[in-house]
């Protein structure tokens, strides 16, 4: 069975790609094998070579690979641009990095010397989405790659072109054809993935009900996972915010990646005596964008991915006004080609409605009264996610009081937007998945954590 790519902007097929047969995927898992044992032996400084040649040929080939992504998914080239560049820092970093953040660290005890080791696992299964088709993969296989693993990603199907262009650059930075691989093959392929007596570890970025079935297949396996999944993040708006900034920040973290985003801004929990204001300037800034074809320059908000997304979120908003909900803008699915949908707002959105309870994976910005800050707490806390979160006040010790001790989620921002940071831990609790990716603790994911003790 083919692959096929569509571009969202025209529903046409860009591209047909055949799936690799049972043989060609046995024959590459035990190529990865057989890599991982002669990479895991190279120095820290071989290997940092091979990924800061990434960074730079990620750099040269910034706006090709900006325009692949438009065509496969609809991202804007201006944000293509940036996630190509993201991809460039993250391999940066943890070749610069990688051997201090797993440097031995030595443990007092009676013996003559006790330390612990940070060790390779072995091959690590990717299973990555399409939203942010280079970036997702970047930020799991430059830490994978630093600490001595080796790579096999099964990438979303809709984005096979941008999975065979990391590869080829990969590649073509010296990194060992076998030391990172693209399965083109379907989801349904993907249990007897994990199951490969070859593939040590797991990692997956996408929706909750996917993250559910690679943890219990990864468990029955015995083989560590790191799960990023949904998210439906609050952002609470007080009543001593600065209501332009917030509103700048929280259309930003709505509208980017025309909202497909597990980090996006997806509930905006205002105390009522700012609600209204509140409402009004994050309207204005949610209707000046710029809503078309993601290879224009112009362009802030290009079409869905795929168009049963576009009908699933146009039903949260449909069911959700069904509910109580306001419309304020958008919320009606333009006529002609391409799966746009425009920037919509609802107001008076509470629990038991669709835009509430449910991950919201589109341009809708559901704004949530609060009586009081305790009122904003328990609503941004009444969801089975926990991935990120962010206060907006002007007084940043209340801010972040909030954000360590009352918030519900694996990142909480003070007056700015949730993002993740090469440099910083990023992941979720609950329904949002566990373990971490990036920093020290994602460059430790996935190691064998030894103990080593000498007499």
């Amino acid at each position: 069975m083919a692959l096929r790519t569509v571009n969202p902007t025209t529903g046409r097929v860009l591209g047909e790609h055949p799936e690799l047969g049972d043989d060609e995927l046995r024959a590459i898992r035990t190529q990865a094998a057989e890599a991982f044992a002669a990479w895991r032996a190279t120095t820290f400084a071989a290997r940092a070579e091979r990924l800061t040649a990434a960074a730079g040929a990620l750099e040269r080939r910034r706006e090709a690979l900006a325009r692949l992504m438009a065509l496969e998914m609809g991202k804007p080239l201006v944000q293509g641009r940036a996630e190509v560049d993201k991809c460039a820092w993250v391999c940066r970093h943890f070749a610069e990095h990688a051997e201090r953040l797993l440097a031995p660290e030595p443990a007092a005890t009676e013996a003559t010397r006790s330390y612990v080791a940070f060790r390779p696992l072995g091959p690590i299964l990717a299973v990555m989405p399409w939203n942010f088709p280079l970036w997702q993969v970047f930020r799991c296989a430059a830490p994978a790659l630093m600490a001595g693993n080796v790579v096999l990603l099964k990438h979303a199907s809709n984005v096979t072109g941008c999975a065979l262009a990391i590869e080829q650059l990969l590649h073509a930075a010296g990194v060992p054809p076998a030391a990172f691989r693209t399965l083109p093959v379907s989801a349904a392929r993907v249990g007897g993935l994990i199951d490969a007596p070859e593939v040590a570890a797991v990692a997956l970025t996408g929706g909750t009900p996917a993250g559910r079935a690679v943890a219990a297949r990864a468990g029955a396996a015995l083989k560590p996972t790191v799960l990023e999944l949904g998210g439906s993040d609050p952002y609470l708006i007080l009543e001593d915010a600065d209501l332009d900034a917030a509103a700048a920040a929280c259309a930003a973290a709505r509208l980017l990646n025309a909202g497909q985003s597990c980090i996006a801004a997806k509930r905006f929990i205002v105390v009522e005596p700012v609600r209204e204001r509140f409402t009004e300037l994050l309207g204005e800034r949610l209707r000046a964008a710029q809503l078309g074809d993601p290879l224009a320059d112009e362009t802030t908000v290009g079409p869905l991915a795929r168009e049963d997304l576009r009908a699933e979120l146009h039903g949260q908003v449909e069911r959700s006004i069904r509910a109580g909900a306001r419309l304020r803008l958008g919320g009606v699915v333009p006529d002609g080609p391409g799966w746009f949908y425009p920037p919509t707002l609802l107001d008076g959105v509470r629990p038991g409605m669709a835009a509430f309870d449910e991950e919201t994976f589109g341009p809708l910005a559901a704004v949530v009264p609060a009586h009081d800050e305790p009122d904003a707490v328990r609503l941004a806390n009444a969801t089975p996610f926990g991935l990120g979160a962010a206060v907006f006040t002007r007084d940043a010790a209340r801010g972040e009081r909030l954000a360590l001790e009352a918030l519900e989620a694996g990142s909480c921002f003070v007056n700015d937007f949730v993002r993740s940071d090469p440099r910083l831990p990023f992941g979720g609790i609950k329904g949002s998945g566990w373990g971490r990716e990036l920093g020290a603790c994602g460059i430790r994911a996935f190691t064998n954590i030894k103990t080593v003790v000498v007499r």
